[in-house]
């Protein structure tokens, strides 16, 4: 995966927050919108500063949004922040590898990651509202074919992202509760499903 999935993501998930109720609730996360959006602008923000700082754990800075921060405001940090994850991405050498702590990701896993949180948070966040929105398909196979190998390719991939990260049930499978995907590079993975 690379920076222009991460860019098509966030356009995709701003679809969701446009226009939303900033203090409806999102049970699911436990917060609100404000807060699910902020929540997005800190992990893409993390993602880019754990790729450029290498394989080693750093744990020196704490990444948070304003408590007060406003939903548009936070939309702009939002683009911000996807772009400055897509620009590392693209910017990463083929070699290099930033720590996470699921797996010693690449640049394709960080990229991954971003578009996973985007699509399944806003996604969330759709869900609470009871909006009418899903994922783009092409950008949620993409994502369960890089961080979730182990998942079928057959049927409805927004429905099936929903599913690998315990979100909802699908028919003929077994209820996902304890989920974690394979953000090292694909080649390293053994086959098995994490949990």
């Amino acid at each position: 995966m690379t920076g222009e999935h991460l860019r098509r993501a966030a356009v995709a998930a701003r679809e969701v927050f446009a226009g939303a109720d900033p203090a409806a609730p999102v049970p699911i996360m436990g917060s609100d919108v404000a807060r699910v959006a902020g929540h997005l602008v800190t992990v893409l923000v993390w993602y880019a500063q754990d790729l450029a700082a290498g394989p080693e754990e750093t744990g020196a800075i704490e990444v948070r949004a304003l408590p007060d921060a406003g939903l548009p405001v936070l939309l702009r940090q939002l683009d911000a922040a996807a772009t400055v994850l897509a620009r590392t991405v693209d910017g990463a050498g083929p070699d290099e590898r930033g720590w996470h702590d699921w797996g010693i990701a690449d640049a394709s896993g960080f990229a991954g990651m971003g578009c996973a949180e985007l699509l399944v948070h806003a996604g969330d966040v759709a869900v609470a509202l009871e909006l009418p929105w899903t994922p783009p398909a092409e950008l949620a196979d993409a994502v369960l074919a890089r961080l979730f190998p182990w998942v079928p390719a057959d049927g409805d991939p927004a429905a099936a992202l929903r599913w690998a990260t315990g979100r909802t049930t699908l028919p003929g499978r077994e209820p996902v509760s304890t989920w974690r995907w394979h953000c090292a590079p694909l080649e390293e993975w053994d086959g098995a499903v994490p949990s």
